[in-house]
């Protein structure tokens, strides 16, 4: 099986989509612009998909109550201070400092304006491919 896609109840479906499109190098590849106002969002390679919506019926989890490493959105990314920084600009705030893992590897967590954990990962060898 494959998986496709991962899904985050919002309070601003649409806005979220927006700053994952301007920021984050998301592509929309299917939208509703009626309540719940489901986005579904494809990364830049067009392997992952994620899905925001905001839907009254069901509760939206207070994100930044959640610790960064019990749940986050990961990414690959080339320059991981430059892209901290970036996304702070933008309305990102930081959860904690970069750390160097042992094997070399660069990570960072920031939270969206939403108050979702992202993980900003320099790889030294790609999880997969």
């Amino acid at each position: 099986m494959q998986i496709e896609h991962v899904a985050f109840n919002v309070p601003d479906a649409v806005k979220a989509a927006g700053w994952y499109v301007e920021h984050l190098g998301m592509q929309i590849v299917r939208s509703s612009s009626e309540s719940p106002y489901i986005h579904f969002l494809a990364d830049s390679a067009g392997q992952t998909v994620l899905e925001l919506y905001s839907n009254p019926i069901a509760a939206i989890p207070n994100y930044t109550s959640i610790q960064a490493f019990t749940l986050h959105i990961a990414f690959v990314v080339d320059d991981i201070e430059a892209t901290r920084a970036r996304l702070m600009a933008a309305g990102a705030t930081a959860e904690g400092e970069t750390t160097t893992a042992p094997n070399g590897d660069q990570l960072a967590f920031v939270r969206d304006p939403w108050g979702l954990t992202l993980q900003l990962a320099k790889r030294v060898k790609p999880l997969v491919g």
